[in-house]
């Protein structure tokens, strides 16, 4: 009897050019296949990832590019980072055309580089797994690798999200589950919303904090509605009760599935229901911004599942971005490499809260200009109790 084993997200994470697809397909093929529909559902989910695999090419002039300041590997480790994901495994790849094939030398010293921007971005590179691939021809995927005898191994650092093995497969069966957070209210952001015939209204997405079980009655922030959890199933398996980590649809009664968007929060309607809010404060570090910038800046924010546009309605402290000691009140322009504490407004409707009540959802990274331009975390928010006051009983499905 195949023991079961504990629900783990991973997200697959690299440059464009580092051989994520290859490698993702050879290993999935290899361990017995997923279909493409599948893999295209969960293709959204990597806000909601527990441990990255953060794949890098170890050919001449492909590594280079991935970790050069434009480069992918850089802003996608970053970003992991700061959604949470604190687990992170290195796949260096492409193995098999290093010069010489299968060069230690060369493994060598992309361990030494990565490492190096992984520390500065905040994980200890002394617990992260490197493992020697080759995604196109399967060397040491699932079996050691005779071509390079070579590898004993990583030497990591015990502790929390502990993994190691010589092949990728077995480092990635040796991870530690993340440590689930049951005891606080639910937060529960939706990843998509589905109307399947016969059963009505299926809300998805991975349950961050609390419990969901059926005949929960659920507030939607900022949908501003409420309705009842009929049934809850995670992979096509009825459930009595789901917790952090799980992703799950449950079906609701009595709303139709226009008035939900991925990006709702749900929440237990009886026990600190989520609500929108009017704005929020919020710690961050500008990354890379071509010019200054003023209070009005207006980035588009990742923030769990949603996308929302935030305006910089007052830029209140710059900050020494490694003490956190405050350098300057109310500075007039921001720029690459600042820290500081901003006020932050919404232009539409948003659920989020603060990092320190459910960190989940109090990260968020800015986007614009087709770049990360700031990461940080949300201090404090100002709600809209407003919400609980007016929520509504969902329309009936047609």
């Amino acid at each position: 009897m195949v023991k079961e084993r504990t629900h783990i997200n991973v997200v697959i994470i690299g440059h464009v050019d580092s051989g994520k697809s290859t490698t993702t397909g050879h290993l999935v093929y290899k361990c017995g296949g997923v279909d493409p529909r599948t893999i295209e559902k969960f293709e959204k989910a990597a806000a909601q990832a527990d441990v990255a695999l953060l794949v890098v090419s170890a050919a001449k002039g492909e590594f280079e590019a991935g970790i050069s300041r434009n480069g992918q590997t850089r802003e996608h480790a970053l970003l992991a980072y700061t959604l949470g994901v604190k687990q992170i495994i290195v796949a260096v790849n492409k193995m098999d055309v290093t010069e010489p094939p299968y060069n230690q030398k060369r493994f060598g010293e992309v361990v030494q580089s990565v490492s190096t921007f992984l520390k500065r971005i905040g994980y200890d590179p002394t617990a992260v797994p490197f493992v020697p691939i080759s995604g196109w021809t399967g060397e040491n995927m699932l079996a050691p690798s005779q071509k390079m005898s070579w590898f004993k191994g990583s030497k990591v650092k015990r502790g929390q999200g502990h993994a190691n093995g010589i092949t990728l497969l077995e480092v990635l069966d040796s991870i530690h589950p993340p440590v689930r957070v049951a005891n606080k209210p639910l937060r529960l952001p939706l990843q998509d919303v589905y109307k399947i015939g016969g059963v009505g209204t299926v809300p998805v997405g991975k349950i961050e904090t609390g419990i969901l079980k059926p005949g929960m009655t659920l507030m939607f922030s900022p949908a501003k509605l409420t309705a009842e959890v009929k049934s809850i199933e995670m992979h096509h398996e009825g459930l009595q009760m789901a917790g952090p980590g799980h992703n799950v649809g449950f079906n609701i009664k009595n709303v139709s599935v226009k008035n939900l968007r991925r990006g709702d929060v749900a929440g237990n309607a009886q026990h600190d229901p989520p609500s929108d809010v009017n704005s929020f404060v919020a710690q961050l570090i500008i990354l890379n911004h071509p010019g200054k910038i003023k209070t009005g800046y207006s980035p588009v924010l990742d923030c769990h599942t949603t996308h929302v546009t935030c305006r910089f309605a007052e830029l209140r402290e710059k900050i020494d971005r490694r003490t956190g000691k405050k350098l300057e009140d109310f500075p007039q322009t921001l720029q690459s490499g600042d820290a500081a504490t901003v006020k932050m407004s919404p232009n539409r409707p948003l659920c989020v809260e603060s990092f320190f009540t459910y960190p989940p959802l109090g990260r968020f990274a800015a986007r614009d200009l087709k770049q990360t331009v700031a990461v940080g975390v949300i201090k404090s928010v100002d709600k809209d109790h407003g919400s609980k006051k007016h929520a509504q009983k969902g329309q009936v499905s047609k």
